[in-house]
């Protein structure tokens, strides 16, 4: 990558086991990285020299398991391939933003897989892939008049995913009014899910 393009990782949501992080470890020993990483009983993190710069990444356990934290920026391809490597091999979720001559291309990540991807150049705001929903619409219809938990789940945790990105949309075009009513919005999914995970 040149000087030019960098590539930030925000609202990382990957879980996995201590095997992915030794993994990890010698893929970056491997690129010929230059690092060394330190663990206590709170947090796992590798710190990783790319030129003058050092990034820290930081893993929280949770029980025998791990989760990362935190948003990260790299100007290093291949950092930024080991990086969505990961990504892919624990169907984690995040929102990657790619700078490139003034242009930004924002992909949003579920699963391991690209659910949304917008192109931002200036004012110019645009939309150049969008996954279509795999439950049809006689399903939503069906899981919204019921009120059984299991069937009810799944189609709320959509709504919240798709009422996410309408949040990430507005504060990205600066649309604070639609902002405040996806937040209230997702206040009220909110509330819902808990009534239903009780």
């Amino acid at each position: 990558m040149s000087k030019s393009h960098e590539v930030e990782y925000c609202n990382l949501e990957l879980r996995f086991d201590r095997r992915l992080i030794r993994n990890f470890i010698k893929a970056l020993i491997q690129e010929g990285y230059s690092l060394y990483w330190n663990e206590n009983e709170q947090q796992f993190i590798i710190s990783i020299r790319t030129g003058r710069k050092l990034v820290k990444l930081k893993f929280q356990r949770i029980g025998e398991r791990y989760k990362i934290v935190g948003n990260y920026s790299f100007k290093d391809e291949k950092l930024a391939e080991l990086m969505e490597k990961m990504i892919g091999d624990t169907r984690g979720h995040a929102v990657v933003k790619r700078f490139k001559d003034r242009q930004i291309l924002i992909e949003n990540i579920m699963f391991g897989e690209i659910i949304r991807m917008v192109e931002i150049s200036g004012v110019e705001h645009k939309v150049l892939f969008q996954k279509e929903p795999v439950v049809t619409v006689e399903e939503m219809m069906h899981a919204f008049r019921s009120k059984r938990p299991d069937q009810r789940i799944p189609v709320l945790r959509m709504e919240l995913d798709y009422e996410l990105a309408t949040l990430s949309d507005a504060l990205q075009s600066g649309d604070l009014k639609a902002a405040e009513e996806s937040k209230e919005r997702l206040k009220d999914l909110r509330y819902e899910m808990l009534l239903l995970e009780m």
